[in-house]
């Protein structure tokens, strides 16, 4: 008898582990209030249909399941449905995922939404260890391999136009993730690999808070003044204006 029930147990275990991409999409959209939907995926062995649509799927460092053969981000955007299409209803969220259950978390970036700067990995984490002794005060981190995406308050394309305007130099590197943009969240995986949380949010049905995107950007440039060549974040020349360096 204790076998039988230690083998129920087992087996109800299993039956609970599984996609976990439809509690992320529902604890952005519904404790949180993010708009997210599913992003194209990758392609299934064989084809280029949707990883998450049931299929067989196969090995990782498959393409896009989107028609353009040569996508320089497999699997991380969206495709069907679109970018305007993302929503924070519950029923729609699980109608998406009950048809796509591995379908990447993507979160449309903007509006009431958070807005993200990202750097290089590398950079970006040499980046955070300075800030971190500035005792600057981050919200979540979005990392993947290539990239860590960092999530300030939504900000309109006005703000961030005047907020570059009266920077010396931004590095080419740096990208802003603004109204009409998107951002792919933990748990999704991609062809560029898993992406998972740098620095989680905190536990709680409270939206996560999110830094002013000024405040961070500033941080970067004063970072840049003062810190060494090890660091990987290189002062300027002497002459020369703030440069941040990647």
């Amino acid at each position: 008898m204790r076998e039988i029930l230690g083998r129920r147990r087992r087996l109800r275990y299993r039956r609970k582990k599984g996609p976990v991409q439809l509690d992320a999409a529902l604890t952005c959209a519904v404790e949180w209030g993010w708009p997210v939907l599913p992003g194209v995926g990758l392609a299934a062995a064989g084809g280029n249909s949707p990883e998450g649509s049931g299929r067989s799927g196969g090995d990782r460092g498959r393409g896009c399941a989107c028609p353009d053969p040569e996508c320089v981000v497999p699997g991380a955007h969206p495709f069907d449905p679109g970018i305007l299409a993302a929503s924070t209803d519950e029923r729609m969220i699980r109608w998406w995922w009950a048809n796509r259950p591995t379908a990447p978390v993507v979160l449309a970036t903007g509006g009431r939404a958070p807005c993200a700067l990202s750097l290089p990995a590398v950079a970006a984490a040499r980046a955070l260890a300075v800030l971190d002794r500035m005792d600057m005060r981050l919200g979540p981190v979005v990392a993947t391999p290539t990239r860590w995406s960092l999530l300030v308050a939504p900000y309109s394309l006005e703000q961030l136009g005047e907020l570059l305007f009266v920077k010396d130099c931004v590095p080419s590197s740096l990208r802003f993730h603004g109204d009409g943009g998107y951002l792919v969240l933990p748990p999704s995986e991609t062809g560029a690999g898993q992406v998972r949380w740098e620095r989680a949010p905190l536990p709680g049905s409270a939206a996560p808070w999110l830094p002013d995107v000024e405040a961070v950007v500033d941080a970067l440039v004063e970072a840049t003044a003062s810190t060494t060549p090890e660091t990987g974040l290189y002062p300027p020349e002497a002459g020369g204006s703030n440069r941040l360096t990647y």
